[in-house]
C-alpha cells in the first residue's frame, strides 16, 4: 500500500495541525504518559495537552518542555477544546481511573477517540454502551490479552484467527480496531482489513504500545481518516523499529528510541 503523510501547509500555526488531549498516566506509570504525548507531537500534531495527576505532571515535565499540562479537575473543559481524545496509556484500573475514564467519555462530542491499554481494560469492565456518547470515530488498540477481555474469549482463540477477531471487535464496539501482533491487523468500521508488514522484535518492549497510540492520535489530529490514521500509524511505527534496529540491534531498542526514529520513518514517505 502506498502511504502519504498529511499535507503540511506553509501558511499555518500550531492550531492548524490539531490538539490532542491525552488522558494518561498514573502515579506508578508515568512513562506511558510521556511516551504517548511525545510521539503524537513527533508525528506532526500541533500540540498535546496531558491531563493527569500532579505526580505524573511533575515527572513528565522533568523530561520534556514540549507538552502542555492540565489538572484532572479541568478534564471536561479540556475535552471540549480538543480535536482528538487519547485515553488509557498507563491510566491504571483503580476506582479513580474508572471515574476519570467515564468522565472523559461522557464529555466527548464530535471528536475522534483513541482508547489504549488500561482504557481498554476499563472498557471491558464498563461495557460498550458507554461509547454511545461518542459521535465520531473510535480507535481501539488492543494486544491479544486486551482483545480477549473486550470479547470475553480466550487469548489462544484470539491468536488462532487475528483477522476474524479484529472484525468482531469492530462490530461489537463500532470502531476501527488495531489488533497488535508481529503482523498487526487493522480493521475498519465496515470490516475492511489491512495487515501490516513492517516491524520486528525490536518493538517487543514496554512502552511500544504507548508510542503507537500517540502516533495514531497525532495523525487523527491532522485530519486523517480514522482507518487511514490507524494504518499509517502502524506502518510508521513498525518502520521505526526496522530503522532503529540497524543502529541499536533488535535487543537494544527502547520505546524512547522508537520516537527518535519517527522522523526517519516519515522521510521514507516524502
Amino acid at each position: 500500500m502506498d502511504f502519504k503523510m498529511p499535507e503540511r501547509v506553509q501558511n499555518s500555526h500550531k492550531g492548524t495541525f490539531g490538539r490532542v488531549l491525552n488522558v494518561s498516566g498514573s502515579d506508578y506509570m508515568t512513562g506511558a504518559a510521556y511516551l504517548s504525548s511525545l510521539s503524537a507531537l513527533t508525528v506532526g500534531c500541533g500540540y498535546v495537552f496531558l491531563c493527569t495527576t500532579e505526580r505524573v505532571i511533575d515527572a513528565v515535565a522533568a523530561q520534556s518542555q514540549n507538552i502542555v499540562f492540565c489538572p484532572l479537575s479541568d478534564l471536561e473543559n479540556q475535552v471540549n477544546s480538543a480535536d482528538v481524545l487519547l485515553i488509557g496509556c498507563g491510566l491504571s484500573t483503580s476506582d479513580a481511573a474508572i471515574d476519570i475514564f467515564k468522565r472523559a467519555i461522557n464529555s466527548v462530542g464530535n471528536i475522534p477517540v483513541v482508547i489504549d491499554a488500561d482504557g481498554l481494560n476499563i472498557l471491558a469492565q464498563t461495557g460498550e454502551k458507554l461509547l454511545k456518547q461518542v459521535q465520531n470515530d473510535i480507535v481501539l488498540t488492543p494486544h491479544p490479552k486486551e482483545a480477549s477481555r473486550l470479547l470475553g474469549v480466550e487469548v489462544e482463540t484470539i491468536l488462532s484467527d487475528m483477522e476474524y477477531w479484529a472484525k468482531e471487535i469492530s462490530k461489537k464496539y463500532h470502531c476501527v480496531t488495531v489488533l497488535k501482533s508481529h503482523n498487526t491487523v487493522v480493521c475498519s468500521k465496515d470490516l475492511k482489513i489491512y495487515v501490516n508488514n513492517t516491524g520486528c522484535s525490536a518493538l517487543a518492549k514496554a512502552g511500544s504500545g504507548d508510542v503507537l497510540a500517540g502516533m495514531i492520535s497525532g495523525l487523527l489530529a491532522q485530519k486523517c481518516d480514522a482507518f487511514y490514521a490507524a494504518k499509517l500509524g502502524v506502518y510508521l511505527h513498525g518502520l521505526c523499529g526496522d530503522l532503529a534496529k540497524n543502529d541499536l540491534t533488535e535487543y537494544g531498542v527502547l520505546a524512547s528510541d522508537q520516537i527518535r526514529f519517527i522522523p526517519y520513518a516519515i522521510k521514507t514517505l516524502l
